[in-house]
């Protein structure tokens, strides 16, 4: 019974935050860091019994899975050089620097144990920067670059963290051995999940019913990372390329009624796994802090602030260094690839925030040794977590926008073009199948008229209206569905071909696919 009402107090300060969140119209993960860090002071809270070792399974695999099924694979192509540099070198620099900071600061922790904290807050989250991007019509290449930074740093964070737990667990490490280990479970995780996503596509064409269709679409994630860490390589890598690869055949395979049932299923669990992470540390945080007793409080917050400060100050370092280091080098002068290359590098700079996957690896530590000893320094990792975590998502989640504003970074209006001219070749496809569809039943071409106007003006597609029940209404509601499968055929064949970016494509196919759901 405890338990049950544990759950329900979860979910009514999940409501409450993200209605918080939604009224002040602020990113919802700084709702929770500060809900999290009040519920830690309430007192003789009633505390939520978990696994520890079960939360980064129940927790990253669909986060993750769905962060992969929305990226453009084209666009990561095209900006991969920048998304390596910050997904896999500023992640082994700021592991590296968090980490000797901690050791220097408190010489009886561990340097392994102190590099887990490094690889914990490595991994910037990006849902707090790109809802704040994405509302001001910032650029595209800006948000494609955090966006896909933010997906693979989480899996060379999360290689590196359990590295280094490996590294506390069995007393040794070695360099050589652990880089052959780090390209080894990198690449085996890979390659696991892009064989379970061709074998998950092959099964959903023979599914047919929507229900179904979802339920294995969540059993995706899950059955990737469990397949690849039973054989001991990656299973985050394994999440991340089946989410990939799902997403590039998704348009043809998943049904509307599906994709519009899926999107809100996924909306809802990745929110409320959030909502529970986030919530589960501040009611943790009030037993952390009394067995931090040995420390002073004021040492504890002055050690919060520095390895936040690191952590923020060896990204600012490895961006203008990453963007500007190969020119110096060569003895050549850049020639800057945007009008304000300064400002859109202090932005990404800027875009720093901790979040998830930080909080679920750190609360994921395991608690005891395998000789039964207490895991070194766990609670002063999962404080000092939490401490970067709010210090980077309300400090410089909050102060985003006003720097955007202030840096004045030109709008990007080349979506609006985009979704016009995708509109007019979809629609010029409609008017062609509805055509040749009344050719081939031999009814008269002005009963379409109206359906074509419709099209032309770019009116939703809903029921017809005002017709008796007659062969020419059942020719009308044929015709509509001709002419959505028609404009959805063109919209795939524009986005294979690469004329229309991601975003476009499941902006319009949305809309499609409730058109179709209306039919």
């Amino acid at each position: 019974m405890l338990l049950l009402e544990l759950v329900l107090l979860l979910m009514m300060c999940a409501v409450g935050l993200g209605w918080l969140a939604r009224r002040f119209k602020f990113p919802y993960p700084i709702a929770l860091v500060v809900g999290g860090a009040l519920l830690g002071m309430v007192p003789k809270l009633p505390q939520f019994p978990f696994d520890p070792q079960l939360i980064l399974v129940v927790v990253l695999p669909p986060i993750l899975y769905q962060a992969a099924l929305l990226t453009s694979w084209s666009d990561f192509k095209s900006h991969i050089k920048p998304i390596s540099l910050l997904a896999i070198g500023l992640v082994i620099a700021t592991t590296l620097a968090v980490g000797a900071v901690l050791k220097l600061m408190v010489p009886s922790v561990p340097w392994a144990a102190a590099f887990v904290l490094g690889a914990i807050v490595s991994p910037p989250d990006a849902v707090a920067a790109t809802t704040i991007l994405s509302r001001l019509n910032i650029p595209r290449h800006l948000v494609t670059i955090l966006e896909g930074e933010s997906l693979v740093n989480d899996a060379s964070g999360l290689v590196i963290y359990k590295l280094a737990i490996a590294a506390v667990l069995t007393g040794t490490f070695s360099f050589g051995d652990a880089t052959a280990q780090f390209a080894l479970v990198s690449a085996g995780g890979i390659v696991v999940g892009i064989a379970l996503a061709f074998l998950f596509i092959a099964i959903h064409k023979r599914l047919g019913d929507p229900f179904i269709e979802v339920m294995t679409a969540l059993a995706v994630p899950y059955t990737a990372y469990i397949v690849a860490e039973s054989l001991h390589v990656s299973g985050v890598l394994a999440v991340v390329a089946a989410g990939l690869v799902r997403g590039r055949y998704s348009p043809e395979i998943v049904s509307a009624e599906m994709r519009i049932m899926a999107r809100s299923v996924w909306n809802v669990l990745v929110f409320m796994l959030n909502s529970l992470v986030f919530i589960l540390i501040g009611i943790q945080m009030s037993d952390i802090m009394d067995s931090l007793g040995r420390y002073v409080l004021s040492d504890l917050v002055l050690l919060g602030f520095l390895v936040s400060l690191v952590a923020i100050v060896v990204r600012f370092v490895w961006v203008f260094l990453a963007a500007y280091l190969p020119e110096w080098l060569r003895g050549a002068r850049q020639t800057p690839a945007t009008p304000n290359p300064n400002r859109e590098l202090l932005i990404v700079s800027w875009c720093g925030m901790r979040g998830i996957v930080s909080l679920a690896a750190a609360l994921a530590l395991p608690a005891v040794m395998p000789n039964g000893d207490a895991f070194p320094a766990r609670d002063l990792i999962i404080f000092l977590t939490f401490f970067v975590i709010a210090t980077t998502l309300i400090g410089q989640g909050l102060s985003l926008t006003p720097l955007i504003r202030k840096l004045k970074v030109g709008c990007d209006w080349s979506m609006v073009t985009e979704q016009q001219r995708v509109r007019s070749a979809i629609s010029a496809a409609a008017i062609t199948a509805i055509d040749a569809h009344l050719l081939a039943t031999k009814a008269p071409l002005e009963w379409a008229d109206r359906l074509r106007a419709e099209i032309t003006e770019h009116v939703a597609l809903g029921a017809p209206q005002g017709l008796d029940s007659s062969a020419r209404t059942e020719l009308m509601l044929d015709l509509r569905h001709v002419a959505i499968k028609a404009e959805r055929k063109e919209l795939i064949r524009l986005w294979r071909e690469n004329e229309i970016s991601d975003e476009v494509m499941r902006h319009q196919e949305e809309i499609l696919d409730y058109q179709e759901a209306q039919l």
